[in-house]
């Protein structure tokens, strides 16, 4: 489980200019969202920096 939608349209970005700010495709973010992809460390990294968070608030499950 993953907070990346939450973050995101919480900031009111679409997929499309989250996924031009982390150089991926837009399916990209979609699979992670609907947790289908697991990403890269440094992509999770990327994601954390773009949304404003941390990777805890962003991927930990507690």
């Amino acid at each position: 489980m993953n907070r990346v939608k939450e973050y995101r349209t919480g900031l009111k970005i679409s997929q499309i200019k989250l996924a031009s700010e982390i150089g991926v495709a837009r399916q990209t973010i979609n699979m992670i969202e609907n947790n289908k992809y697991n990403p890269s460390l440094d992509l999770c990294i990327k994601l954390a920096k773009a949304l404003g968070t941390d990777l805890n608030q962003l991927f930990w499950e507690e």
